[in-house]
């Protein structure tokens, strides 16, 4: 098994990591239907690519593919004012409360929200607080929406490494979401809670496109890093996509508590139950 995760780690991370991730970007994007195909057939070898829930049947490229809208209705967003949804499909990885500014990617591997968000003025609403990580894989629905109704804020943009964001890295690399690329979405709940939706790229295409934004966030981008934002958004409503499986980390603040039977290991699909909003239903103080 050790020898395995060696063999993993070695090919997955001890690479040109983003001169693959600028080469994969460019084949990706070639439109070509035998090419596109074929290079599908590949993926389904080695994963569990399921295509039936896709709202398209045939794909121009592999970037196509990857970014796939699905048929309406095969993800019910739970309605409950009380309840904030996941944003995404993802497997849940470390979730719980924030140490102060401490949250862990593994176990044994803590991060400083500091470091995550840029500086301890940003990270500081979610003192205390609680999160979640959720990982997108490669073969996953790689679109993310808004986790309640309220308004997107602010956009950082931090560019970085493109680390794999697999369990194997996430147990040898400190700090690891720290290091490669990530945006950070601040949103603030119609009841006044501050929300922070940050995805984080990954190996091989590792770049985010945001509705708000009318620009692709990825390694080539020059600025500006600080998008001021004001704009709705509802539960469920689509806020952006990456263009390659990630994971996307969820903070909320003191008073949020985790949904029953979210634990580390499920499977969670957009729309369903993540956190429940504070039970005295007041806004935070940030």
């Amino acid at each position: 098994m050790l020898q395995q995760e060696d063999l993993n780690f070695l090919l997955t991370n001890r690479v040109p990591r983003q001169a693959l991730t600028h080469l994969m970007g460019w084949y990706s994007r070639i439109e070509s239907p035998w090419l596109t195909r074929a290079s599908i057939a590949v993926w389904r070898l080695f994963t569990d690519l399921d295509l039936a829930e896709a709202r398209a049947t045939n794909f121009l490229s592999l970037h196509d593919c990857f970014t796939r809208e699905l048929k309406p209705g095969v993800r019910p967003v739970d309605t409950d004012p009380d309840v904030m949804t996941s944003p995404c499909d993802g497997i849940v990885g470390a979730c719980g409360e924030v140490a102060g500014l401490q949250a862990f990617q593994a176990k044994g591997m803590a991060y400083g929200l500091a470091d995550l968000f840029g500086s301890e003025p940003a990270a500081s609403p979610w003192r205390d607080g609680c999160y979640f990580t959720l990982r997108l894989t490669s073969s996953m629905y790689q679109r993310f929406h808004a986790p309640h109704d309220g308004r997107l804020e602010h956009v950082t943009y931090l560019s970085g490494d493109t680390w794999n964001v697999n369990p194997i890295a996430l147990g040898r690399i400190e700090r690891l979401y720290c290091r490669n690329e990530r945006a950070v979405l601040r949103t603030r709940l119609a009841g006044g809670h501050p929300v922070a939706v940050v995805p984080v790229a990954a190996i091989l295409v590792a770049s985010i496109r945001l509705h708000a934004l009318d620009v692709r966030l990825h390694l080539k981008y020059r600025g500006p890093n600080e998008i001021p934002c004001d704009l709705p958004m509802h539960k469920g409503q689509e806020l952006g996509w990456f263009e390659h499986g990630s994971t996307i980390l969820v903070f909320a603040p003191r008073g949020f508590g985790l949904a029953p039977g979210v634990g580390t290991g499920a499977r969670i699909r957009m729309g369903e139950p993540l956190m429940h909003l504070p039970s005295n239903r007041r806004a935070a103080v940030t």
